[in-house]
């Protein structure tokens, strides 16, 4: 397999492609690089405008590249420019939970971390209508055990630190870039910034002590990086660059882009320049004539470029000032720089040969120039976070995710803040309330699980992630909430109380008093309802529900003793009464024929409730009867319930669930305090009885679960 890195700096005007690889020694070799100048103005200040003809001209880089080195390339580093930088400066912290050496994975969560409370801070901050999205950092200062350090890996600690300065773009500037490279059949192994990138090539670190500038003065920006006291302390960029000076030879002598550009790159090395207007007539002209034309353009870029530096520094000057790219090459630029920052004229110079000491250039015709600076750079900062950082796109949202080879979408899910109760489905709210005294719960129904597709193609939360795939997530839904009514409960239907009517036996069912109050089959039940079956008629009810009217003339009895309509009746005790002669007159005959049926379709209630009785003397008349679960939309006994609820041990402690037919992993987050946003990047590690479990596997009574964040 290949070793070598694939740079792609998409200037304003050129597109430079590099491919090389690094020796044991530190030394990059370059076995291929190539220049291709944009066939149009296809970006303007650092930002892509049409997508499709830079696409085409990266292409072009691309296939070039391949038939230098033989084999094809899949992946590219690239960088972008600073227009509408945005750069936030915080400190970060991370607490072991005990004294342990630091790794270079602590380390790059660290920097995660601090990448996520820079994201924060400019959400807060943000003033404007972008979006923004994170395209490096630099730390500033190590912190161990809350003293400065400059190194921290290998050492023991209770707790590191660091100031880091994060940097971010509008996310339009890096889709553009990333649309264009996708065009051109490569994807992103690494992103930067071009200052992060440059600085890294001009300014080595032991430079670093001083308070030096770097200016990369592209076509359409110019980039500035500061270092001071060990570190890289702010970034910052102007919009104006070599175009702005190429713009002005268009208008002077009225020729094309492109001949105007030859020209302004010729006026640095020739003494004469030849060239030929936009009505094909030749002309000679000595480089001093540009030379002067540029002049007051130089001036103005310049002035802009020491009062960024001066802001970017404290409103101070700086100690000295490197100067890359090809628009800091033309006449005059360095020595206008040094008067505006107001130092000697020879501590500002160009970065070339003398910074690219440590790269070898296979290709015999390639000169060491400041115009490779970037390039050399974007490569070289692949080395310094190659393999840690993977890029998705979620919910439309471009994320940056520490790699540790097991990330999957509930990572990305987690890092894009999505809730988590939108990742499972959520079960509608159930009613709890109490029959007879014993506790009673009806769910409510199941919700729909989460929709999650990776690059169009259906997948789940467990899904791997792969580099710069589309991932979406449509939330889980919650169900419908527990509906339930009293004709719904057993003891309603089935529960009943027998009376001697004129010797006749009559079953009832038994009345439903909920909260203290009467209530009909077609009572809702609310949550905290408290239900109690009466056990008892009066007489008047009885006859109501015999649809019988008493002649209250004549004499009524209950149990042989004289009674009246309010009188209450229970279990067996007798009545006799006379009824209305006109009932008797017109429906007597289908009287005995209604309680005959009735007796008849209630007698095995009946008898139930007789068995009840007999066992309530062993217990309580009140017993324990669960419903169905309302899902079902009818009940279970509670018996029934419990067998299906299942014990398991969630990191050391016993946690019961209930309710299912059957459980899966996930189940345990609706009874456990989980907070899935505490991970800064790291991922969970989910264990059943030892070993790694899905987030949809089955679970069992006894088993044993652990539920963690990966340790650094």
């Amino acid at each position: 397999m290949s070793n070598n890195v694939f740079g792609l700096d998409i200037g304003t005007r050129n597109v430079v492609g590099t491919v090389g690889y690094k020796t044991a020694d530190d030394e990059f070799v370059v076995i291929a690089q190539y220049m291709r100048q944009h066939e149009t103005r296809s970006m303007l200040d650092g930002q892509i405008h049409d997508i499709g003809r830079v696409a085409r001209t990266i292409g072009v880089v691309k296939a070039e590249l391949e038939k230098q080195i033989k084999e094809p390339l899949e992946e590219v580093c690239i960088a972008a420019a600073g227009r509408v930088l945005k750069t936030i400066t915080t400190h970060i912290e991370y607490e072991y939970p005990e004294e342990s050496v630091v790794t270079d994975e602590d380390i790059h969560t660290l920097h995660l971390l601090g990448v996520e409370k820079a994201q924060d801070i400019l959400k807060e901050k943000n003033d404007t209508k972008y979006k923004f999205y994170c395209v490096g950092y630099s730390v500033v200062k190590y912190y161990l055990n809350d003293e400065l350090f400059i190194s921290l890996e290998g050492h023991k600690a209770n707790k590191i630190g660091e100031d880091i300065i994060v940097t971010f773009l509008p996310e339009d500037v890096v889709d553009g870039l990333y649309s264009a490279v996708g065009l051109a059949g490569l994807n992103v192994a690494n992103m930067t910034l071009e200052p992060i990138a440059a600085i890294n090539v001009a300014i080595p670190e032991n430079y670093r002590m001083l308070n030096i500038a770097l200016v990369d003065v592209g076509a359409g920006t110019s980039d500035i990086s500061i270092t001071r006291e060990g570190s890289i302390i702010a970034y910052g960029m102007i919009p104006y660059a070599g175009d702005e000076l190429t713009e002005v030879i268009v208008q002077h002598y009225l020729v094309d882009f492109k001949t105007a550009e030859e020209m302004k790159l010729a006026s640095t090395t020739e003494e004469e320049i030849t060239f030929k207007d936009i009505m094909s007539i030749s002309h000679t002209i000595p480089a001093k004539e540009v030379w002067d034309l540029v002049a007051p353009v130089v001036d103005k870029i310049t002035t802009e470029v020491a009062a960024k530096i001066r802001e970017l520094n404290g409103e101070k000057t700086v100690s000295a000032c490197f100067v890359v790219g090809g628009g800091g090459k033309v006449h005059g630029f360095t020595e206008m720089l040094a008067e505006r920052l107001d130092i000697p004229k020879e501590r500002v110079a160009l970065r070339g040969e003398e910074v690219l000491g440590e790269v070898t250039f296979n290709q015999k015709d390639i000169e060491k120039d400041p115009l490779l600076v970037t390039p050399i750079g974007i490569c070289l900062n692949y080395y310094d976070q190659k393999n840690n950082f993977i890029m998705v796109r979620f919910n439309g949202e471009r994320l940056k995710l520490y790699d540790n080879n097991r990330l999957t979408i509930v990572d990305a899910a987690l890092t894009a803040g999505f809730p988590k109760e939108q990742l499972f489905p959520k079960r509608g709210m159930p009613i709890n309330f109490t029959v007879n005294g014993a506790s009673r719960i009806v769910r409510g129904e199941a919700g729909e699980p989460a929709i999650v597709t990776m690059n169009g193609k259906p997948a789940n939360i467990s899904t791997p992630l792969e580099p710069n795939c589309e991932i979406t997530i449509e939330a889980s839904t919650a169900g419908e909430d527990a509906v339930y009514t009293v004709s719904q409960l057993e003891e309603f239907s089935n529960a009943t109380v027998s009376f001697i009517v004129n010797n006749r036996k009559i079953a009832c069912p038994k009345f439903v008093e909920v909260n203290g109050s009467l209530e009909p089959g077609s009572y809702e039940i609310k949550e905290g309802d408290v239900i109690e079956t009466r056990s008892f008629y009066t007489v008047g009810q009885v006859a109501e529900f015999m649809d019988v009217e008493i002649d209250l003339d004549h004499q009524i009895l209950v149990n042989n003793r004289e009674a009246d309509v309010d009188s209450l009746v229970y279990e067996n005790f007798s009545i006799d009464w006379t009824t209305l002669e006109s009932y008797n007159s017109t429906q007597g005959s289908e009287d005995a024929d209604y309680v005959k049926t009735v007796q008849e379709a209630l007698t095995n209630a009946a008898d139930n409730a007789s068995s009840m009785e007999n066992d309530a003397k062993e217990s309580t008349l009140g017993e324990e009867i669960s419903q169905e679960n309302a899902s079902e939309g009818s009940s279970e006994t509670e018996e029934k319930e419990e067998q299906n609820a299942i014990t398991v041990m969630v990191n050391g402690e016993q946690v019961a669930l209930f309710g299912k037919e059957k459980y899966i992993f996930v189940d345990i987050f609706d009874r456990i305090t989980f907070d899935l946003n505490a991970g800064g990047g790291r991922a969970i590690i989910t264990m059943l009885n030892g070993r790694e479990a899905q987030y949809n596997e089955e679970i069992c009574d006894g088993d044993t679960i652990e539920l963690y964040w990966e340790e650094n």
